[in-house]
């Protein structure tokens, strides 16, 4: 499978999720549906429901019976997308206006908590129709519940983070984005096992393994484009994430790897916000592709990724075990 190829699927499984959800999302007062949906409507890779789809087929399961499970986390996702703008005050995601800022922040607040109640909506209710049993179901509710918990854990964290003047340790930071991101993608994964007719506990704590270690890739590579990502592709200036005080992965990696002339550069750009020189903001940029922090934050992925394969070496070949690879290997990759 090539890379077009996982991209392609992607973008089928995405088409299939956004159909669905849609068809979700549709009730009065309209406009707090049209809330809700506003950022599905913009398109997204919907990486965490192929998860669940392939995670289900791969033990044995069908699209049909993995797409309400495979709602329901990209629905939490996109709940936490919608808070995470109103508390940050973004006013674009991804080159799309913000629910807050299309809708106001009342009707934001209201549209993100559909999203909450609708995500378990589609478990109790649409995971029964899809054949599933009770039992599985009630563990699909835990488990998703949990992760939720977790999210906000993470996110709270993030909060402390930001409002310290202390930079975190690398691990503490790995161990905020298990929470925040990572958690999302585990569940992802243990829900897609549970949509399957027959899984076992061990497949479950397999598949969680694969979607947590995933997760965690997926979240470094996310913020080194937020650094030395191309402006055409995310949106954003490059070095964004630098000049916005975020301390991220490869911003902490380059702290500690600078020199003490380079570092006092960093720091002079870090958090300086619309008071950096773009003469300044583009030094910055240099200095951290000059050390190979890029070359080094994907290889910390890629241990990730390794540990993510790792979890489900023992399955046997399968389209759907192959799906799961690639996509492994796409996170690690991409470039958006």
């Amino acid at each position: 499978m090539k890379a077009s190829s996982i991209k392609g699927e992607l973008d089928s499984h995405a088409s299939t999720v956004n159909k669905f959800l849609l068809s979700c999302l549709d009730g009065k007062p309209k406009e707090l549906y049209q809330a809700s949906s506003h950022l599905i409507r913009s398109g997204g890779k919907r990486l965490r429901p192929f998860m669940v789809i392939k995670s289900c087929e791969m033990l044995g399961g069908t699209v049909k019976r993995a797409l309400p499970a495979a709602g329901a986390v990209e629905l939490v996702h996109n709940f936490t997308l919608v808070h995470d703008d109103i508390m940050d005050n973004d006013e674009m995601r991804h080159s799309t206006a913000t629910v807050h800022r299309s809708y106001g922040v009342p009707l934001a607040i209201l549209a993100g908590d559909i999203l909450f109640s609708k995500s378990f909506e589609l478990l109790t209710f649409n995971c029964r129709k899809a054949g599933i049993s009770d039992k599985a179901i009630s563990a699909m509710v835990g488990k998703l519940s949990v992760a939720c918990t977790e999210i906000c854990e993470g996110q709270a964290i993030d909060i402390g983070v930001a409002s310290s003047t202390r930079l975190p340790s690398e691990s503490d930071y790995i161990n905020m984005v298990g929470k925040k991101t990572a958690a999302l993608f585990e569940v992802s994964c243990a829900l897609g096992a549970l949509s399957a007719p027959n899984s076992t506990d061990v497949d479950i704590k397999n598949l969680s393994r694969f979607g947590r270690s995933i997760g965690i890739a997926f979240q470094l590579v996310d913020d080194l484009i937020g650094v030395v990502g191309d402006p055409k592709l995310t949106g954003k200036a490059a070095g964004n994430d630098l000049r916005e005080g975020k301390k991220t992965y490869p911003i902490l990696k380059a702290l500690n790897d600078a020199t003490d002339k380079d570092r006092d550069k960093l720091l002079k750009v870090f958090g300086a916000r619309d008071s950096v020189s773009p003469v300044d903001l583009k030094e910055s940029v240099r200095i951290i592709t000059d050390i190979g922090i890029e070359q080094g934050v994907r290889n910390a992925a890629k241990k990730y990724m390794l540990e993510a394969l790792d979890a489900i070496e023992t399955y046997g070949d399968s389209y759907a075990k192959r799906s799961l690879q690639f996509s492994a290997d796409f996170v690690v990759g991409r470039s958006l």
